[in-house]
């Protein structure tokens, strides 16, 4: 049996949803049997693989990085997976939206604020720039399975995976299967 390549991605978000999918727990063992993690926060590889069947994308589009990495999942991803509340709505990620452009926000924050001589954060290469809003993923690219929750339970992870495991169809049903936050 061909195992599955399976990529966790962490955009704008808290790592929440990823702390989720290690609540697997022993059940990790069985999914290793059926999957070969090949992209993740949870591993230290570099460049997003080609040929990924399934991706579980935690976070919004928040900045310039997030924003070519997930334009790069999806060119590279058979089944790509809105993976939690903020990839799903943007969520707390986007509340930054209404307060207008990011460096009116960043200058607030960094400067105005600032206890000591404060700065905008800058570092071409190791700080992207932000986004003009932050976006749900759908809103950059198609996605093909939304798995709702803030973070998603362990329990709604584990379903979802069986069932493209399983190969069949991916139907997600009941209050516990797609309820929000």
């Amino acid at each position: 049996m061909k195992k599955l390549r399976l990529a966790t991605i962490w955009l704008g978000g808290c790592s929440g949803c990823h702390m989720s999918f290690l609540d697997l727990d022993e059940w990790l063992f069985e999914l290793a049997q059926h999957i070969d993690l090949v992209y993740s926060p949870l591993a230290d590889v570099k460049e997003y693989p080609e040929r990924v069947d399934v991706a579980l994308v935690e976070g919004a589009v928040a900045n310039e990085d997030n924003l070519h990495l997930i334009r790069q999942v999806r060119e590279r991803t058979r089944l790509l997976v809105a993976f939690g509340d903020c990839a799903v709505t943007g969520n707390v990620t986007a509340l930054r939206n209404p307060l207008g452009a990011p460096e009116a926000l960043l200058r607030t924050i960094y400067v105005e604020r600032a206890e000591i001589a404060g700065c905008i954060p800058h570092a071409p290469g190791i700080v992207p720039r932000l986004l003009n809003n932050v976006y749900p993923v759908h809103k950059v690219v198609p996605v093909d399975v939304y798995l709702p929750g803030c973070p998603p339970p362990a329990p709604r992870i584990r379903a979802l995976l069986e069932q493209i495991i399983a190969g069949g169809e991916i139907r997600l049903t009941g209050r516990e299967m797609i309820k929000f936050g």
